[in-house]
């Protein structure tokens, strides 16, 4: 019988020391982002902007208010992107990206970071990028704001080749506007952790 007491009197214990230190969070984007396409051609430079974002994320954070990031994705819907050129080169970027088949550019962390601390601190990330179907691994610089009241600011950006991912670089204006193999992938999120 005392055993058995002992036993419920340690269990019981172990259950409030890990209810006391249970800091996994998860997150969703919240409304307010912006993603953005910048690219060259030989008449000038354009823009493009996802107007369908979504993402969520993995963390855990610590008693000295730091954490880890142990997951990342964002995923942008290629049939949202809306270019400054018109609906012409809206056209030509869905066939280049292959949207009908790879519907979806993706972002995901591929390793965590560990103590990221609160403030805004830039940190280096390895992430799986994904675009028209061909999945490649970059390394990525962003910058992590933690605030007060939970919310994760990630803003970074990625400049890619075209061809790298099999994309041949749009043209418009019959043939008059070609584009440059450049571009710079640009984000600017909020993630807010799941209540």
């Amino acid at each position: 019988m005392k055993l058995f007491r002992c036993f419920l009197l340690i269990t019981a214990a172990a259950m409030l020391t890990s209810a006391g230190t249970d800091t996994k969070n998860t997150y969703t984007l919240s409304k307010g982002y912006a993603v953005g396409i910048h690219g060259t051609s030989n008449l000038h430079d354009w823009d493009e902007n996802v107007v369908t974002v979504t993402g969520d994320g993995a963390v855990d954070w610590a008693s000295d208010a730091s954490f880890d990031l142990n997951a990342l994705n964002i995923k942008m819907e290629v049939h949202s992107i809306k270019s400054t050129e018109g609906a012409m080169m809206d056209k030509n970027t869905y066939k280049a990206l292959k949207a009908d088949d790879h519907p979806e550019i993706t972002f995901a962390l591929i390793t965590p970071v560990k103590a990221i601390p609160v403030g805004t601190h830039t940190i280096a990330a390895k992430i799986n990028l994904t675009i028209a179907g061909v999945t490649k691994a970059v390394d990525m610089s962003v910058t992590a704001v933690a605030t007060a009241h939970g919310n994760i600011e990630f803003e970074g950006t990625k400049t890619i080749k075209m061809t790298d991912y099999g994309i041949k670089p749009p043209v418009a204006l019959l043939g008059t506007m070609r584009t440059g193999d450049d571009i710079a992938i640009h984000f600017k999120t909020v993630f807010t952790i799941n209540k």
